[in-house]
């Protein structure tokens, strides 16, 4: 078959002889019995087999390559014509003996008074029955052996398809179980899903309440600092206070309070022990003269107390 392809290639170079009277009297036999074999095909057929000759044949100028193609095609077609012969006359023959087996059967079986025509309807039921079970099983002859081999075949078939068949149920019920459980899985996704909706939801109300809360308060927050700053420009600008007074100077002027006030103590103290005095001299002497007096009955007391007490003891 390839090396028929091979010499079927037209882009093959041609052989130096294709050309040659030879190789042209084989192609135009080859093309006049194509035409014969067309020709014989019926009455008309015949009749206008001349023509069919007259066309199927070289011109009077063939090329070489033209000529070698057309010489491996018919060698091609000549060889499978020669298989398909052999095929023929061997199906020929087996034809012919299974013919005269059938022949033979049928003589056989009219002796034993078993012809066809002559079964009883059962009979020729389960004849058939029969046959129809030997075309199921693809036997050929009526041999015992043959039933068992095919009946085994039959039953390996049929375990293979039972195999296979409890495979598919079994990949079907997994299949099966895997898509439940998908099922309930997404029945749950989808619920928590909806949780999740409500819950979000729920949230951001929440939170825009809250939101709004403490921007209502952040807002009067903002209000109270900026009066707070405005009052405390206020108390700045009434105080005198400028850029120029920063930290340092603030320390400085706390040092120097802190100086003052050390040195001014003993004469507040003073003052403090003078603020009692009336503010009149008159009743400033007035008051003097009663302290003195209150100073004399104060010393006179306790000279007593003394006398009683140096008393009490010599007795």
């Amino acid at each position: 078959m390839d090396h028929a392809a091979e010499h079927l290639d037209p882009t093959a170079p041609a052989p130096a002889s294709a050309s040659s009277s030879a190789a042209v009297a084989e192609v135009n036999a080859w093309l006049a019995s194509l035409a014969a074999e067309a020709g014989s095909g019926g009455g008309a057929g015949g009749r206008g087999g001349g023509g069919a000759a007259a066309e199927l044949s070289l011109g009077p100028d063939p090329t070489p390559r033209g000529v070698a193609y057309l010489r491996a095609l018919a060698a091609a077609s000549q060889a499978r014509s020669r298989a398909a012969g052999i095929a023929a006359t061997g199906l020929r023959a087996q034809a012919s003996e299974y013919r005269a087996e059938a022949a033979r059967l049928r003589e056989a079986l009219e002796r034993a008074g078993l012809a066809r025509d002559a079964l009883p309807p059962p009979a020729a039921a389960a004849a058939r029955a029969v046959a129809a079970v030997a075309n199921l099983l693809a036997i050929r002859d009526t041999e015992m052996s043959s039933f068992v081999v095919a009946s085994a075949d039959l039953s390996l078939r049929r375990a293979e398809v039972e195999e296979k068949r409890d495979k598919v149920h079994k990949e079907s019920k997994a299949l099966l179980d895997y898509t439940r459980k998908a099922i309930n899985k997404l029945t749950e996704l989808k619920k928590m899903l909806e949780k999740f909706k409500n819950d979000v939801e729920k949230q951001q109300a929440e939170q825009m309440t809250d939101w709004q809360t403490k921007l209502v308060m952040m807002d009067s927050k903002e209000r109270q600092y900026i009066l707070q700053v405005s009052n405390y420009k206020a108390m700045l600008n009434r105080v005198g206070y400028t850029p120029e007074i920063n930290h340092g100077v603030l320390m400085e002027m706390a040092e120097h309070k802190k100086d003052l006030e050390r040195k001014t103590k003993p004469i507040a103290d003073t003052l403090r022990s003078y603020q009692d005095l009336p503010p009149d001299k008159a009743l400033a002497a007035l008051a003097i003269e009663d302290k003195k007096r209150q100073y004399a009955a104060a010393e006179k007391y306790l000279e007593d107390v003394l006398q009683s007490a140096l008393t009490t003891t010599g007795l």
